[in-house]
């Protein structure tokens, strides 16, 4: 009997070791993300996350992300949130308390993890009918973008930090900033701050969602770029490139705005049409190996048509090719684009406004009609929107 009462001592002992050992498990994997969320999944804010993974908002889940979480990301372009049609992401911070997202190194810099990719259910463009098309995200072929619902709700994104994101594959295969395919007006999407990141500040394919109160700070490509037939608006946007940033990408543009995917589909149905209002654009990178910083300052091309109005160009110290484009080889804006801008500082060194270019077989010539007006009546972005984020703007 002594013998039986000491070898269940010694099981309890052990179940009691083995429930210890769970419990820590779970103590140290609370702070992990990454794998597929499929209902709710909450976060807190006490907590500093580590995503270690793909982190997959699968259709019917929500991540849901307090004001004050921090989440740094390992190393890999294999790091990113991506939310699919149907799931939601609901980070709202406040303005003494925002989401930060931001890469975990010790010395992160651009392209040290993914980024967030929403996708939505609105209208992007394409050869079927309008509605029927969809889109294939970069980083996953397989997993589709885009509908028939121009009201779609993919979350809210309110009082967020995304820093040292985006990541390149390949030409066709990239990570931005920040990623919107086919993303309704539902959604919410309203003070963000994106600082060095890799690629583009933040890319719309397609969709109709509303961007109000967007910092872009030092991305490596484009600041805002446009493509596959966004019909939304972009209200009070500032984007900068600093001195001394350099970058190793051929055609960095403040705005680059395409009416069909890549220039592919110029006679595709629902192709770009869509507001920019109160924009920053600021160049004070220097010239590195005799190349211009900037090639673009607005390159509005390939069938889109755009309203861009009090529109301010500042050239600190860096150089820019050309103050507006309307045409490439593939097409040309539309001819009731609308472009309302005003330029300041150094001299650009190409054209002031760039309207005809040969097509791509080069045997004949685009032309585009778009009206641009170049004043100095226009003040761009309103700053103050962004004392939140601690960024210190240069003197205007």
């Amino acid at each position: 009997m002594k013998k039986l009462f000491f070898a269940l001592a010694i099981f309890s002992a052990l179940l009691a070791s083995c429930n210890d050992d769970d419990d820590k498990k779970t103590d140290q994997d609370e702070n992990v993300l990454k794998g597929d969320i499929t209902g709710l999944k909450e976060l807190d804010p006490s907590v500093e996350y580590t995503l270690t993974g793909a982190l997959n908002i699968k259709d019917g889940g929500e991540l849901v992300i307090p004001a004050g979480t921090m989440i740094k990301a390992e190393i890999g372009f294999d790091k990113y949130i991506l939310v699919e049609t149907g799931g939601k992401i609901m980070a709202e911070g406040t303005a003494d308390k925002p989401v930060t997202f931001m890469s975990g190194a010790a010395s992160p810099k651009a392209g040290y993890w993914g980024g967030i990719i929403i996708n939505g259910k609105a209208k992007v463009s394409g050869a079927g009918a309008s509605g029927t098309n969809r889109g294939s995200t970069e980083i996953d072929g397989n997993i589709k973008y885009g509908g028939d619902n121009n009201a779609d709700n993919s979350g809210k994104l309110m009082y967020v930090k995304l820093f040292h994101t985006g990541a390149k594959v390949d030409a066709d295969t990239e990570h931005n900033g920040l990623t919107l395919n086919g993303v309704g007006s539902g959604t919410v999407i309203e003070n963000v701050y994106i600082a060095e990141g890799s690629d583009d500040g933040v890319e719309f394919f397609g969709g109709s969602v509303n961007v109000k109160n967007l910092l872009v700070v030092n991305s490596q490509d484009d600041m805002f770029d446009i493509t596959q037939g966004w019909t939304g608006t972009l209200d009070n946007a500032y984007g900068i490139w600093e001195a001394p940033f350099l970058t190793d990408e051929g055609d960095p543009r403040g705005i680059e705005s395409d009416g069909n995917l890549d220039g592919k589909g110029p006679d595709h149905v629902d192709q770009s049409d869509f507001t920019l209002k109160n924009i920053s654009i600021v160049v004070n990178a220097p010239k590195a190996d005799d190349k211009t910083f900037m090639h673009d300052a607005i390159k509005v091309r390939r069938g889109a048509k755009a309203y861009i109005t009090n529109c301010l160009v500042w050239n600190i110290n860096g150089e820019v090719k050309d103050f507006v484009d309307v045409v490439d080889k593939r097409g040309g804006a539309t001819d009731d684009t609308v472009i309302e801008c005003t330029y300041k500082g150094i001299a650009y060194v190409g054209n002031e406004v760039t309207r005809e270019t040969s097509n791509e077989a080069g045997d004949g010539t685009i032309t585009s009609d778009a009206t641009v007006t170049v004043s100095d009546s226009n003040t761009g972005a309103d700053t103050s929107a962004f004392s939140w984020t601690g960024y210190t703007f240069p003197a205007n």
